[in-house]
């Protein structure tokens, strides 16, 4: 086999833990979903298991991503990028980003409301950037409560409390760029010196 579809492949076990981990769904619940055995779903997101289509269609249905995403297939044909809106909280997130385990990128959409949500705030592990693109922001973050407007930006580690939504009931709409547990969304270059 060519060494580029060996590279693909190598990625395959890597990008399925990563959207199984992100779907919160345990090996022993994968298994009994797909009816592929746990140690064989072990093996395959180890990469001591070779992916087959046989392995990966039930997955794939799992998962609801096509199967060139579970493979990270080169697009071909049509270069428009087909983005799913994911509801979730009374939001809209449009992912802009299709890496399963490293940093992710969404545009985040918080609808109008009459009422404005009562604040929930959450911690989970990560960091978190983000940037108002219109609107205004309400970002609750630990004791801070801050609103931030068109072209205003912000990061914090996630495991600080924290709870978004609209500071005045309109729509707000954000991109959002989420890294694993102590990755920062950008590095600051420093000067070269000659």
């Amino acid at each position: 086999m060519e060494s580029g579809a060996d590279d693909v492949l190598a990625l395959v076990g890597p990008r399925l833990r990563a959207l199984r981990r992100e779907k919160g769904i345990t090996l022993a619940d994968l298994a009994a979903v797909t009816g592929v055995s746990q140690s064989t779903l072990s093996r395959l997101e180890s990469g001591q298991r070779r992916a087959t289509l046989e392995l990966l269609l039930p997955l794939a249905r799992t998962y609801d991503v096509p199967l060139d995403d579970l493979v990270g297939a080169p697009r071909t044909g049509d270069p428009r990028i087909h983005l799913k809106p994911i509801r979730r909280y009374g939001m809209v997130f449009v992912p802009l980003s299709r890496r399963p385990g490293g940093a992710q990128a969404f545009k985040m959409i918080i609808p109008a409301r009459p009422e404005p949500l009562a604040p929930d705030p959450q911690t989970h592990e990560g960091f978190e950037w983000l940037y108002v693109l219109n609107g205004r922001l309400r970002l609750l973050l630990g004791e801070r409560d801050l609103t931030l407007t068109p072209g205003e930006a912000a990061e914090f580690d996630t495991l600080l409390p924290h709870w978004l939504g609209s500071a005045d009931g309109g729509v707000v709409e954000v991109l959002v760029l989420f890294g694993p547990q102590g990755a920062r969304a950008h590095l600051r270059a420093t000067p070269k010196r000659s």
